[in-house]
């Protein structure tokens, strides 16, 4: 008998290990284990783009692209059969003032009084907020268009998503000279501009223990980025020590 319930607990224990799921880690260090290949932007998803924005005070017309949405519903007691049915949305993006936000595969530039578009980029990214930094404009007449967004399958899970590292972007209003602020594999925890200084601050979190998580054992980096300056360059300080 002793012999059974020694199975059987054995069993139950395979079972329960086999049923645990553990959070997916944003960042994967084996680089021995294969990787799965980065979906392309124009792989299956449907893509759609929402009716242009023009930024006020600007001469760039801007195209967001993202992928056509479809969910499903359940269906109401007079339809005619039980279950669920799709519906989509063509809308990918929201639009506030000076900033958009989504979940966007790309920007489409296109200058007002031109029928010429271009991509803000042709790598595999994902965009969350696009913030047009309107008061620099104002002063100092440079347009700066400020980004966060992943550039990475940094979790290998075979796809770039918001369960990557978020990471930090700049580019002028054209979408021209789009450059990454945030080091690789660093986590962007906020961002904000100083309008009397003309600069941009923003944190970071390194994963310094290697474990795929960014937490309190963690090390928190400080930077900013002169927008006036001749050569933007970012720069490292510390408000702690």
């Amino acid at each position: 008998m002793s012999k059974y319930i020694c199975i059987l607990a054995l069993s139950l224990s395979l079972l329960s290990c086999k049923n645990e799921k553990g959070e997916t880690p944003k960042v994967r260090y084996d680089n021995s284990a294969k990787e799965k290949p980065v979906e392309k932007v124009d792989d299956t998803p449907i893509k759609v783009a929402d009716l242009p924005i023009n930024f006020s005070g600007t001469n760039y017309l801007i195209h967001p692209v993202g992928d056509l949405n479809i969910y499903g519903r359940e269906k109401a007691p007079t339809d005619s059969a039980l279950g669920t049915e799709a519906e989509q949305s063509f809308k990918v993006s929201n639009n506030n003032d000076n900033e958009l936000t989504g979940y966007l595969q790309n920007l489409k530039f296109q200058e007002v009084g031109s029928d010429s578009i271009r991509a803000l980029t042709t790598k595999p990214i994902l965009i969350e907020t696009v913030t047009y930094l309107k008061s620099v404009a104002d002063k100092s007449k440079k347009h700066f268009i400020v980004y966060t967004l992943s550039d990475a399958d940094t979790n290998k899970d075979g796809k770039v998503d918001n369960n990557d590292i978020k990471t930090l972007y700049l580019s002028d209003i054209s979408g021209n000279n789009f450059i990454k602020l945030s080091a690789d594999f660093q986590e962007l925890i906020d961002w904000s501009l100083i309008e009397s200084k003309s600069r941009i601050y923003f944190r970071v979190i390194e994963d310094i223990n290697k474990n795929g998580a960014f937490d309190k054992e963690d090390k928190v980096h400080y930077h900013y980025l002169d927008l006036l300056a001749k050569e933007l360059k970012v720069q490292e300080y510390n408000p702690v020590n």
